[in-house]
C-alpha cells in the first residue's frame, strides 16, 4: 500500500479515535450531571426529613420541658404548703407555750402577793406578840413583885436542880445500856467465832461414829487401866467418848484430820481385835498415811475438775485437806470447786481472765484449812499461804480481799466474791429446811415494813441482806440513816440468824414533766 494510503487511513482512525473520545467525554459528563442532580436532591430531601425531625424533636423537648415545669412548681408548691402547715404548727405550739407560761407567770405573781400579805400579817401578829410579851412581863413583875433578871435566876437554879436529877438518871440508863450492847457484842463474836469452826449443828462436824460388833468391845479398846484408850488418845489427838451408847463409840476433835485419822484406825483396830498400844501406834501410822494420800487425791481431783494445773505440792494438799472441813454442812471443797466454775463462767461473759477468776474462786478458803492452827481470817491467811508457795500476785489479791479485809484490786477479785455468795447461798448449799428459811426472810420483810415510811422492802442474798425503798415525802436523808440503824436493832432484838445481816434503805426523789 502506497504511503498516502496509509497516512490517510492512520488519520483516519485518529479522528475517529478523537470522536469517541469527545462522544466518550460528553457521556461521562452528561451521567455526572445526572449523579449530582440525583445526590442534590437526596440531600435536599435528607435535610427536609432532618429538619422536619428537629422541628418533632423541638416540639417533644417543648413539652417534656413545660411537663417537668408543671411537676416541680407543684413540687414546689406541695413542699411550701408542707413548711406553711408546719409553721403554723410550731407557732401555735410556741403560742400555747407562751400562754402557759402568762399563766404561770400570773400564778407566782399571784403567790408573790399572798405571800407579802402574809409576811405583813406575820409582821403585825409578831408585833402584837411582842408587845402582849411585854405586857405579860409587866404585870408578872407586878405581880411577882420580882424583876425579869431574878426570876430568870430563880427558874435557872430550880432547871439545874432538876436537870442534875435527869443527868443522873441519863447516866444510870447508858451505863446499863452499855453494858447490855458490850453483852450483845460479845455473844455475837463468839458466835461469829463459834461459826468459822463449826456448822449449824455442831456434833455433825466436831464427832465421828464408829460402831462395835459389842459392847464387850469397849472394855478392850479402854484396855487395862485405860491404857488402851489412853495410847488411843494420844497418838491421834483426840477424845474417845465410851459411854451409854449401844455398839458404838463417838470420836471428838475440832480437827477433821485428826477426828478421820482415829476413826480409820479404831475401826481397824476394832475388825483386827488386837487392841495393845504398840498395835495403836502402827495402826495410826497407816491411817495418817492413807488421809494425806486421800486428801493429796482430792486436791488432785479438784485441779482436774477446774482444768488448773502447775500448783505447788503443799497447796493441793492443802486443798484437798479442805474435804474435811465443811460450814453450815457445806463441805469446803465441793464448795471451793463450785466457785471456781462459776468465777470462771462469769469473767468468760465479762471478758476477764478466766485462769485467774477460776484459780481465785478454788483458792479462795484455802485459810480454812489451817485457821484453828493459825490466829487471824481465813481470807488473810489464805494469801499468806498462797504468796509463800508462788501463786501470782493478783490471785493472791483476790484471796485476801473475798471478805474485804483488804480491798478488791481487780475485777477478778469482785467476781470471785460474787461467785463465793452464789455457791453459799443457792439453795441446798447449806443445811437449812426451807419452812425455817422462808419464815425467816418473811419475817424480815415483816419487820421492814412495820416502820413508818417504808414503801417496799426486799430479803435478798438468802437473808444475809434486806434493802428498803422508803417513800421520799415521808423519809428525808437524816431519817433514812436513823431508820436502817433502828431496823438494825430490832432485828438484833427480835430475829436469831446466823453470821450478820446488811440493811440498805434506799430513798429516790424523781422529778416528771411533760413536753407538749
Amino acid at each position: 500500500m502506497e504511503p498516502v494510503a496509509i497516512a490517510m487511513v492512520l488519520l483516519g482512525l485518529l479522528i475517529g479515535l478523537g470522536i469517541g473520545a469527545l462522544i466518550g467525554y460528553y457521556v461521562y459528563r452528561s451521567m455526572h450531571n445526572l449523579k449530582v442532580k440525583s445526590a442534590t436532591a437526596q440531600a435536599e430531601e435528607i435535610v427536609k426529613e432532618a429538619e422536619k425531625a428537629s422541628a418533632q424533636q423541638r416540639q417533644q423537648i417543648e413539652l417534656n420541658a413545660k411537663e417537668e415545669s408543671v411537676r416541680l412548681r407543684e413540687e414546689f408548691d406541695r413542699e411550701a404548703n408542707e413548711k406553711r402547715k408546719d409553721l403554723r404548727r410550731q407557732e401555735e405550739r410556741l403560742q400555747r407555750r407562751q400562754d402557759a407560761l402568762d399563766r404561770r407567770m400570773e400564778e407566782v405573781e399571784s403567790r408573790d402577793r399572798n405571800l407579802q400579805k402574809r409576811q405583813q400579817n406575820l409582821d403585825k401578829r409578831q408585833s402584837n406578840l411582842e408587845n402582849l410579851e411585854e405586857q405579860k412581863q409587866q404585870e408578872l413583875e407586878r405581880i411577882s413583885a420580882m424583876t425579869a433578871d431574878d426570876a430568870k435566876q430563880l427558874l435557872i437554879e430550880s432547871v439545874r436542880n432538876d436537870t442534875r436529877q435527869d443527868m443522873a438518871r441519863v447516866i444510870r440508863e447508858v451505863e446499863a445500856e452499855a453494858h447490855a450492847e458490850a453483852d450483845r457484842r460479845a455473844r455475837k463474836i463468839v458466835t461469829l467465832a463459834i461459826q468459822r469452826l463449826a456448822s449449824d449443828q455442831v456434833a455433825e462436824t466436831t464427832v465421828s461414829s464408829v460402831p462395835i460388833p459389842s459392847d464387850e468391845m469397849k472394855g478392850r479398846i479402854i484396855g487395862r487401866q485405860g491404857r488402851n484408850i489412853r495410847a488411843i488418845e494420844a497418838a491421834t489427838g483426840v477424845d474417845l467418848v465410851v459411854d451409854d451408847t449401844p455398839e458404838a463409840v463417838i470420836i471428838s476433835s475440832f480437827d477433821p484430820v485428826r477426828r478421820e485419822v482415829a476413826r480409820l484406825t479404831l475401826s481397824r483396830l476394832v475388825v483386827d481385835g488386837r487392841i495393845h498400844p504398840a498395835r495403836v501406834e502402827k495402826e495410826v501410822q497407816k491411817a495418817q498415811q492413807e488421809v494425806e494420800q486421800s486428801m493429796w487425791e482430792a486436791g488432785e481431783q479438784a485441779l482436774y475438775d477446774t482444768g488448773l494445773q502447775g500448783l505447788h505440792p503443799e497447796i493441793i494438799k492443802l486443798l484437798g485437806r479442805l474435804r474435811f472441813r465443811t460450814s453450815y454442812g457445806q463441805n469446803q471443797l465441793f464448795h471451793a470447786v463450785e466457785t471456781s466454775h462459776l468465777a470462771g463462767i462469769i469473767a468468760a461473759e465479762l471478758g476477764a481472765d478466766v485462769r485467774t477468776a477460776k484459780l481465785g474462786g478454788l483458792l479462795h478458803d484455802l485459810g480454812k484449812a489451817v485457821t484453828h492452827e493459825v490466829e487471824g481470817p481465813h481470807a488473810l491467811v489464805g494469801a499468806d499461804i498462797a504468796r509463800r508457795f508462788g501463786v501470782p500476785a493478783k490471785v493472791v489479791n483476790v484471796i485476801a480481799s473475798h471478805h474485804h479485809e483488804v480491798e478488791p484490786e481487780s475485777l477478778e477479785a469482785v467476781i470471785v466474791e460474787a461467785a463465793d455468795a452464789v455457791s453459799g447461798a443457792r439453795p441446798g448449799a447449806r443445811r437449812e429446811a426451807l419452812e425455817t428459811y422462808l419464815k425467816r426472810v418473811t419475817a424480815l420483810e415483816d419487820l421492814a415494813n412495820s416502820f413508818d415510811g417504808v414503801e417496799q422492802s426486799y430479803a435478798i442474798q438468802a437473808g444475809r441482806e434486806i434493802r428498803i425503798v422508803v417513800r421520799p415525802d415521808v423519809v428525808d436523808d437524816l431519817a433514812a440513816i436513823a431508820l436502817s440503824r433502828d431496823i438494825a436493832k430490832k432485828v438484833e432484838d427480835s430475829l436469831e440468824y446466823p453470821g450478820q445481816i446488811k440493811i440498805t434503805v434506799i430513798r429516790e426523789t424523781r422529778s416528771v414533766d411533760f413536753a407538749k
